[in-house]
């Protein structure tokens, strides 16, 4: 039996209300807020009520950020995230040296880590800038790091193996932000989305950064919701009324007996007769399609020819598009295809702050334990060509301080 969490987003998402769905599975908020205060982040505190949306009775979180004299709960615009009057422009380090000087625990702290870099990501790309370079507005304020770092403590609580999506709607019209007034996605959010499948109903903004960071950062898939045996339903409550819909985000979870995760199909055509261009050519278009690997084998044919085995691991979902692929890039006449059993190690990407800039590291884990670590080769090159040095010099460096950040787990 496979444990899955479904994302029901049809009234969009943002941090509190993936949080307060969280709460209303039987999260505890004291759970919460212990957790949270190995983050060495202060003047704020956190609030839970029922609430009414439409009809339904749903959980509403409210993070209070105390100023001398008043607080401010955490507002949303257009039913979700909005800072007023106590944004505090953060920058992408400080906010990795919050997590790094934390207790949370490694896998949490990784995580959130990892959010964070290809949230800063989104944002240089907007701006023109380095990752690295990036201040965060909304999202550094203080309401918005508990969003994000306590989304990622709420989900592993859930103790799930799989999360999938329903397909993310955006709402409509546009939103202000601290760098003025955009349609609507907003910029970091419409890069967060790539690739996602969206589209946008109602009015107002209803995904936000962090609601897109936190779902797109745990779903494996999207789609309506897979076959399994309910368990729990939560619902996590927004701020503004919404005409004809409860404005909250349903979270369910399940079991489900199907094959697990670690079931993929391997697809295989042999060809003679194809130019290199073309293999070349071919590979892109197969990992465009959502192939999990494609590779080439030299072989021996009939008549003595040499030959190509092409061999493409994807998932059941996309098969008939990978199948496709094959008969029309390629030269060949068949494929056939089995399905196979495999084990993988779950995947963290970490940002590591070297002498040469940041630079990610790929964790695989195994039970929460890290079995194997290695710098992402592009940041590396990146910061070799900025720095002047060699490749393998930035590679060390990385390997060094990761070491040196992670020696107490």
């Amino acid at each position: 039996m496979t444990r899955i969490a479904y994302f029901d987003a049809a009234s969009g998402a943002s941090g509190d209300m993936l949080l307060g769905a969280l709460l209303d599975l039987g999260l505890p908020l004291d759970t919460l807020q212990a957790e949270l205060a190995k983050l060495p982040l202060h003047g704020y505190r956190l609030e839970s009520r029922r609430v009414e949306c439409s009809g339904l009775m749903a959980t509403k979180l409210d993070v209070h950020v105390e100023q001398p004299g008043h607080s401010h709960p955490h507002h949303e615009h257009d039913g979700h995230e909005h800072v007023q009057g106590h944004t505090h422009e953060r920058g992408l380090r400080e906010i990795l040296s919050l997590l790094e000087h934390s207790t949370l625990e490694p896998e949490v702290r990784q995580r959130s880590a990892g959010l964070f870099l290809r949230l800063a990501e989104a944002e240089a790309q907007v701006h023109g800038l380095q990752p690295e370079e990036v201040h965060f507005h909304e999202v550094g304020a203080v309401d918005s790091i508990v969003d994000i770092v306590g989304g990622v403590i709420g989900l592993r609580w859930l103790g799930v193996e799989r999360f999938v999506s329903s397909p993310l709607n955006l709402g409509s019209g546009t939103v202000t932000m601290s760098h003025g007034t955009f349609p609507v996605p907003a910029p970091a959010t419409a890069l967060l989305v790539r690739g996602v499948p969206v589209y946008g109903s109602g009015q107002g903004e209803l995904l936000t950064p962090t609601g897109a960071l936190l779902i797109t950062g745990h779903a494996d898939e999207y789609g309506p919701l897979p076959a399994l045996v309910l368990r729990a339903i939560g619902y996590g409550a927004g701020t503004r009324e919404t005409l004809g819909r409860p404005n909250a985000l349903r979270l369910i979870v399940g079991e489900s007996a199907e094959p697990s995760a670690g079931c993929v199909l391997v697809l295989e055509a042999q060809v003679d007769d194809m130019p290199a261009q073309l293999l070349g050519h071919l590979m892109e278009r197969l990992f465009a399609a959502g192939a999990l690997d494609v590779f080439y084998t030299p072989i021996h044919m009939k008549k003595g020819r040499p030959g190509i085995l092409i061999s493409v691991l994807c998932e059941a979902s996309v098969r008939e598009a990978v199948e496709a692929l094959l008969f029309s890039e390629s030269t060949t006449l068949g494929v056939r295809r089995h399905a196979c059993e495999r084990s993988v190690l779950e995947r963290e990407s970490v940002p590591v702050v070297t002498p040469y800039g940041l630079v990610s590291v790929k964790l695989g884990l195994r039970a929460g334990r890290v079995l194997n670590a290695q710098p992402e080769f592009e940041d590396c090159r990146r910061a070799a060509a900025t720095s002047g040095v060699p490749v393998k010099e930035v590679w060390a460096a990385t390997l060094a301080a990761w070491r040196q950040g992670n020696n107490r787990d």
